[in-house]
């Protein structure tokens, strides 16, 4: 059996006075990400209830590609642009992959 996806959900919460502009350097950041070989899938979400709070969930092919994908250009101007606006660190949880199959990506 080959190695699963590698599936990271990052958790962020950020100050309310910054969700427009939270949004809109993480729909750039995730449009560059999208066309990384090593990125399968790179979803932007924001919780329903509390604005502030989103969650990115990243689909990497490899266990060599978060590290490549922390090399970008793209994830670092994003990296230092989103940092003040955060309410609190970030956090992520890292899965594997179960369904669908790891070639429906």
């Amino acid at each position: 059996m080959s190695q699963s996806l590698l599936v990271v959900h990052v958790h962020v919460h950020v100050k309310p006075e910054h969700v427009a502009s939270f949004r809109e350097a993480t729909l750039a950041n995730a449009r560059q990400s999208v066309k990384e070989p090593g990125i399968a899938r790179f979803d932007v979400i924001q919780d329903a209830e509390d604005r502030t709070r989103f969650v990115l969930v990243e689909v990497y092919r490899t266990a060599e590609a978060p590290a490549a994908h922390k090399e970008t250009a793209h994830y670092l101007a994003w990296r230092d642009t989103v940092a003040p606006m955060m309410a609190e660190p970030r956090t992520s949880k890292k899965y594997v992959n179960c369904f669908p199959d790891d070639a429906g990506w």
